[in-house]
């Protein structure tokens, strides 16, 4: 094989990867973060779940599904203590 076409057809590759591999990192993003804020929803029904008793209601609403999903159990924690305190 002569060089000039194994540095084209690995240059190719390196082309092809980079198309195809280029669209797939927002769609990982989105889907990161939809599922981030599914459990961040999972994580506040169970807080008003348990919470009940003690009178902690925090709504479930995008905003605070996406608190408690990017900054998980501590982010949880600050929504109760200003639902409880502030509000």
């Amino acid at each position: 094989m002569e060089p000039v076409v194994f540095v084209a057809v690995i240059g190719g590759l390196i082309l092809m990867l980079l198309i195809i591999g280029a669209p797939l990192r927002p769609v990982r993003f989105i889907g990161q973060g939809i599922i981030k804020l599914i459990i961040g929803a999972a994580f506040l029904f169970f807080l008003n779940t348990l919470g009940n008793q003690a009178g902690i209601h925090v709504p479930i609403n995008p905003v605070t599904s996406a608190v408690a999903g990017l900054l998980g159990i501590p982010g949880v924690a600050a929504l109760a203590a200003i639902g409880y305190w502030i509000i």
